[in-house]
């Protein structure tokens, strides 16, 4: 078996890249897919004459590094694993207060159609149709800053 790998490199580099990519596809980690890389890159090192055992080392190492250094990356810019909720989705938008908010009381905002309870970012007291900016959310309360005009 050994010696049909050996006479067959390019077939067996081949083989593992398209293992490699079927279990990416599969899982969606973004972590075999280096790997995959690394065999297609394989392929065209295994025609020169480099012994198998340093056609392994110099696989391992190249997946290594793009594993290393290009995943972050790429998972930073795909977002894979990070998904939004509806309520981080309010983030940013525009709120309209239905029920006072000072610095010691909650009060309550409309935003889209509901009802929230919300709580000044600042301490600052906001009257009722005041209209308001969503800062964050604290658990299910909204905070809310007045809209700067």
């Amino acid at each position: 078996m050994f010696d049909f790998i050996i006479k067959h490199l390019p077939w067996f580099w081949f083989g593992i890249a398209v293992v490699c990519t079927a279990i990416e596809a599969v899982t969606f980690g973004l972590t075999t897919i280096w790997f995959a890389a690394g065999a297609l890159v394989m392929i065209f090192i295994s025609f020169t004459p480099l012994p198998f055992a340093w056609q392994l080392l110099v696989f391992f190492i190249l997946s290594g590094v793009l594993l290393g250094f290009t995943r972050p990356l790429a998972v930073k810019k795909l977002k894979v694993g990070k998904e939004k909720t509806n309520s981080e989705s309010l983030i940013g938008k525009k709120a309209l207060v239905v029920k006072r908010i000072s610095e010691f009381e909650k009060g309550e905002v409309t935003v889209s159609g509901t009802v929230w309870t919300a709580q000044s970012a600042d301490g600052s007291v906001l009257e009722e149709k005041t209209e308001c900016v969503i800062d964050k959310i604290a658990g299910v309360t909204l905070v809310v800053k007045p809209v700067q005009e």
